[in-house]
């Protein structure tokens, strides 16, 4: 089967939603080979979601809108071909895994698409056990999807279309709720379909890392405009541009950049991990390794009171798994701690707990020294700010600026103080312009920071969030990040349930790594970040910069404990110079 022969093309297009005022997508040109895999980044907003679903159909005879030029795939106009007709050549799953989740059992989800494609019963049989066994989901068939946590929702939405077999694939972020074992096990599936069976790949995501191993090429959107489409060495070592689109670039690509800025002039800016190996070999007879002073991350006064205790915490579900396996854990007052762990590991069901959602089935939950059992869900509430994993969950009003209103409203406040709260919410999430649209209209990554502001507006002792990153591009990611950094630097006490580990350096203090329902490590968050063993035996892995300085700390025999790019590069030095 040629790799040359062309599967999707696109000419010319340009697409505008019902009632907007500008273009989403804009004279976008494009072929896509047959066993081709292309990777599509941009930041939110950018139009990767709505370029993905022209290749099925969805836009622009789902959403209506004014549509020109012209999309095929396998020799199929999207406009003139019936959805049901094209989903039989190209399998999308969505950001959103709850969207496209119908069934009342993790097998039957996968059978579903299969039964209307009229897919032979045996071949169906077949083929759940090996997709399910992909994206680590075997044991659990019978579960019902609603009892999954978010994570295995977006694993199961994935085993259901790896199953199709068909022959184009469309993945919109189909990793960014996944731990990093778990994204890097979905990008190494999709590497193996694309070698075994041809299939043709597109997969929009902000995974940098993951992106520059795998895909054949990247395409760059921004504001609907396709920047550049070209292999990932060239693109990925544009770290400037990059940033310039709000584009996190790969770390490694990052740290040789800035090796460069230094004028130690790397002869390349690598991409993936192997090609920054073979960079720092060819330039280590002119460079010097040291480890310079790093500002330590402030601890909280060990003599601080305990805001929220858990005493041998344990919780199972109705359905027999156990959660929470004895857990127990202080976070005091002026904290900031992150929760990481694999999906499944019991970190949302520990922050339901925190909010008393849920009641221990043995063991005790502490707030201020009460036991939260003694106090009501509003009155918990008062004390700690929650911002769900699934912000759709937490709003229900007309506009953004009702939204951030509604807490403190109902909370006695009114007149300037109400109008202060929430125009400061609203400025410190970059939403005043938008204030009075629908929340349910933006993008995903942008009603989660609806939820924040509304949260921030109540002004908590605490905020937990929880993975409040997921979706978001680098500087919406930043950016809900420097509001937690303010809060904290005013004293609050921030507690972060996240995958994203590469970003929390510089922000928070401790981390405490969950897996099965246990604590496997609590300890500050550079040495917890450089325990690779008890990171990898919960499904999590380091930052690739952290994983790099390891690599160079077995090369040349010094101790690197750092935690970002900026660190790394600090250490490098060229041969002679005064460090």
């Amino acid at each position: 089967m040629s790799a040359r022969v062309p599967l999707v093309r696109i000419q010319n297009l340009s697409y505008q939603y019902p009632r907007a005022t500008e273009l989403a997508l804009r004279e976008i040109s494009l072929v896509l080979h047959r066993g081709e895999f292309l990777g599509i980044i941009g930041p939110t907003g950018a139009g990767k979601t709505t370029l993905c679903l022209t290749l099925n159909g969805i836009v622009p005879q789902f959403y209506g809108g004014r549509f020109f030029g012209h999309v095929s795939v396998a020799g199929l106009d999207s406009i003139e071909t019936p959805i049901h007709r094209l989903a039989e050549h190209v399998a999308v799953v969505f950001q959103d895994p709850e969207t496209q989740l119908v069934a009342n059992s993790v097998e039957d989800e996968v059978a579903f698409a299969l039964e209307n494609l009229n897919v032979p019963r045996d071949e169906i049989k077949r083929r759940i056990p090996q997709a399910l066994a992909l994206v680590r989901l075997d044991g659990a068939e019978k579960k019902h999807p609603s009892k999954l946590s978010a994570g295995e929702k977006q694993r199961l939405a994935i085993a259901a279309a790896l199953a199709m077999h068909t022959k184009v694939l469309v993945l919109d972020e189909p990793t960014s709720q996944l731990d990093p074992m778990g994204s890097q096990q979905v990008f190494a599936t999709l590497r193996e379909l694309k070698s075994q069976l041809g299939i043709t790949i597109v997969l929009a995501s902000h995974a940098s890392e993951e992106l520059a191993e795998s895909v054949d090429r990247v395409a760059l959107l921004d504001s609907g405009r396709l920047i550049d489409v070209d292999v990932p060495g060239r693109v990925f070592a544009q770290v400037d541009r990059l940033l310039e689109h709000a584009v996190r670039p790969p770390q490694v690509s990052h740290f040789f950049h800035a090796l460069q800025t230094k004028g130690l002039n790397p002869p390349s800016i690598p991409s993936t991990f192997s090609d920054a190996t073979q960079t720092y070999e060819a330039m280590h007879d002119r460079i010097d390794v040291h480890l310079p002073q790093f500002e330590a991350v402030e601890s909280a006064d060990p003599r601080a009171p305990a805001l929220i205790s858990l005493r041998d915490v344990a919780f199972s579900y109705p359905d027999g798994t156990q959660a929470l396996r004895g857990v127990s854990l202080d976070v005091r007052q002026g904290e900031y701690v992150i929760i990481v762990g694999q999906n499944g590991a019991g970190k949302t069901t520990l922050l339901k707990h925190l909010l008393h959602l849920l009641e221990p089935a043995s063991g005790q939950v502490l707030l201020n020294g009460r036991d939260v059992r003694d106090l009501t869900v509003s009155e918990v509430a008062q004390h700690i700010g929650f911002v769900s994993q699934n912000p759709d969950n937490q709003i229900f009003t007309a506009s953004i600026e009702e939204e951030v209103a509604f807490a403190p409203r109902n909370l006695g406040l009114g007149g300037a103080e109400l109008v202060e709260r929430v125009e400061g919410s609203l400025h410190a999430l970059g939403l005043a312009e938008v204030r009075k649209r629908h929340p349910l209209s933006l993008p995903k990554g942008d009603r989660a920071r609806v939820v924040i502001a509304a949260v921030l507006a109540m002004q908590p002792d605490t905020l937990v969030l929880d993975e409040p990153t997921t979706g978001q591009d680098y500087l919406g990611a930043r950016r809900i990040l420097e509001v937690t950094r303010h809060l904290h630097e005013a004293g609050k006490t921030v507690v972060v349930v996240t995958h994203h580990l590469h970003l929390m350096p510089g922000y928070a203090q401790r981390a405490v790594v969950m897996g099965k329902g246990v604590v496997a490590l609590d300890a500050p968050i550079r040495q917890a970040l450089h325990n690779t063993d008890v990171l990898n035996s919960t499904y999590l892995t380091p930052p690739q910069i952290v994983s790099f300085a390891q690599r160079i700390e077995s090369t040349d025999n010094v101790a690197l404990p750092i935690l970002t790019t900026e660190e790394l590069a600090a250490c490098i030095t060229s041969r002679g110079d005064p460090t």
